[in-house]
Parts: structure tokens; sequence; C-alpha cells
């Protein structure tokens, strides 16, 4: 008895304070509930709107305490996303691709050629981290035809949802393209222009350094304007489409490369990848050529 006069007070104080214009989920029907908490226990976004949509079609009146059961479950979800962000150490929350491809002809020509390509990303509350490694290797009649190596990180901090400034540093060596070693080191402004579920596009832009050794013996150092374009299309759940380019225009010379791939699963984290990449060189070393391009076909594994 003595417990329930101490509750009275409480459970007059809560109906006192409750808004009346807030959704009463008793409006929503068992059947209907049930398919909402299906979807959300899932925790498939698409899903989840997908029933939400019909469910607000099939009992109207129900529509804003049906917004709510769903409302709910993106907060918490945002909340524990922000909090495992917050929590999380340098060496967590790492995602990427591995890329291998190669091809090996014997007979009227003895060929063999080799590439391979490491993505790693991190996306922190506030930093972005980005590491490229790329090689690619091809031997014709026991001559080596081509070898090329990029390394690279870049570093965002996140200013608002689509606005960001970065940093950038790149070695490159490719003497068949007419230098040995290149460094570039950049910073500026990024802003990711689309930020959709299947489709991405970022763009960057800023000042740069590059100090280039060529293969005639020159070497130069010099500023250059950098520009860069990230663009990814989700087609399907099981093909997509990637578009990377970069510039970086300077007194002497200047360099544009763009690479274009498509992207197929397979099964699990395997997927199939086909792309064509093409450099240009304003002012290579003499002899060699402008623009050079490669196809690859390869096996991804994404973790």
């Amino acid at each position: 008895m003595t417990t329930r006069l101490l509750l009275l007070p409480l459970a007059f104080g809560l109906l006192a304070n409750a808004d009346p214009n807030d959704p009463d989920p008793a409006l929503i029907p068992p059947q209907i509930r049930a398919m909402l908490e299906a979807a959300i226990a899932s925790g498939n976004e698409t899903d989840i709107t997908t029933v939400v949509k019909y469910a607000r079609n099939a009992v109207p009146e129900a529509a804003d305490a049906i917004d709510a059961m769903a409302d709910v479950w993106r907060d918490e979800k945002t909340a524990s996303r922000s909090r495992t962000l917050r929590e999380a150490s340098f060496f967590d929350l790492w995602n990427g691709r591995v890329e291998l491809g190669g091809f090996a002809t014997t007979g009227n020509s003895r060929n063999i050629g080799l590439t391979g390509v490491v993505d790693l990303t991190r996306e922190g509350l506030r930093w972005r981290h980005k590491l490229h490694l790329q090689g690619d290797y091809q031997e014709s009649f026991d001559v080596t035809s081509r070898e090329h190596y990029v390394a690279s990180y870049e570093p965002n901090f996140k200013l608002s949802a689509n606005n960001y400034v970065y940093g950038a540093a790149q070695y490159e060596s490719d003497r068949f393209l007419g230098y040995f070693n290149r460094f570039s080191a950049s910073s500026g402004a990024g802003y990711s222009a689309i930020r959709k579920p299947r489709v991405t596009l970022d763009v960057e832009l800023g000042p740069a350094f590059r100090h280039t050794e060529f293969t005639d013996g020159r070497i130069e150092s010099a500023l250059a304007a950098r520009g860069n374009l990230n663009f990814a299309w989700k087609l399907t759940p099981a093909i997509s489409f990637n578009q990377n380019a970069s510039a970086y225009v300077q007194k002497f010379n200047s360099t544009v490369s763009a690479n274009s791939a498509l992207n197929a699963k397979l099964w699990g984290p395997l997927s199939a990848q086909f792309s064509y990449n093409v450099q240009y060189e304003s002012e290579p070393p003499a002899g060699r050529q402008t623009t050079d391009t490669i196809s690859r076909a390869s096996l991804v594994y994404s973790f």
C-alpha cells in the first residue's frame, strides 16, 4: 500500500508532462509493428525505409508513430556510431582492399605482367586517413618494358558533413615515363559534392610542390596546382564503377592521370575488376611518349 502511494505522484507527474501531440504507439497494428521490429532488427537501412514506406500507406493514421519507431533506431545508430568513433584508437576502424592481377604468355611471345594495389581508409569522427600503394611490372623476352610504383598518404580533417581540408604526400617512380623519382606534397580544400548511398563525388583543389629526378639527368623542383576527383557509383548491389582523376599543373612538366574501373562481386569479399589507366606528361625527356596507358584485369579482396 505504501509503495502504491509513493508511485501515485510520479504517475500524475508523467501524465501532466506528457505531450498530447506525441505519436501513440498503440495506433500501430500488431502485424505492422512486427514487420517494423523485424526490419529494425536486421539493421538494414534500405529494408527499414521500404517497410516504413508501405506501413505508412497501409495505416495512414499511424504514420507518425511508425516514423517515430524508425527515428528512434536511427538516433540510437548515430549515437552508437559516434561513440565507437570517439573511443577507437588509431589502429582501429581501418578498412580497405587488396588488388592482384597478372598475366604470362609463352611460345611466339614470352611476356609476364604483374600488378598490385593496396588501398586503406580509416573513417574517424573528425579525421579521415587514406593510404595507397601500387606497383606495375611487365617483362617481354626477359627485357623489362614497364615498371611503375606509387605510394601516397592523405589525411583529411572534416570541417562539416561536406567540407574538409586535406594534406597529401606522394612518391612515384616510372623510368619508362621519364623519371626515376618524383616527390609531391600538397594541401588544400576538399568538398563532398555528392554523398548518397549509391553515388559519391569528392573534389579537391590546392597548391602543391613537386621534386622530379628525370632519366635524362634533369632535376626540377617547382610549385604546382593540384586538382583531384574521386567518383564512385554503385550501379547494382553487385556492380560498381569508380573514376579517379588527378592533375598537377606547373611551369615545367605537368601531369594528368585518370583511372576508370568496373568492379563485379563474385562471392563474399572477392570481386573481379577491369580498369583502364591513362597518364599524361606534358614535357617528358627526349625519346619518351607523352601518354602512357595500361589495362588491368584483377581480383580484389575487400575487408
